[in-house]
């Protein structure tokens, strides 16, 4: 893998982590197949992160839009996630969506 993927394996946008098709053994790691799992779509709904949120998307497409003006950028499967404690968003699903998500508890 060159500079160039590595680099774009992993980035943030509006404060949010995303990687992408991160490697089995880093999902084992963090222990996402033993995280709660939610389904659902397509759907359009305001959002409020109370805690930090991680997901790991199985399969769908989001499209994240950030306190209303800022911007937005889409999401799917394969991608992990960090959404950091009190981001507001509107989640819109545009392909149902399968994920496992683990919040952090302060």
């Amino acid at each position: 893998m060159n500079k160039l993927e590595t680099s774009m394996a992993a980035y943030e946008v509006f404060g949010v982590k995303i990687e992408k098709n991160p490697s089995q053994s880093k999902l084992n790691q963090l222990g996402v197949s033993s995280w709660p799992k939610w389904e659902g779509g397509p759907l359009k709904i305001p959002w409020s992160f109370e805690e930090e949120e991680t997901m790991y998307l199985l399969e769908g497409k989001v499209k994240v839009t950030v306190e209303e003006s800022v911007g937005s950028f889409e999401i799917g499967g394969g991608d992990l996630v960090v959404f950091p404690k009190g981001m507001n968003i509107t989640w819109d699903v545009t392909e149902p969506v399968k994920k496992h998500y683990s919040l952090k508890k302060e």
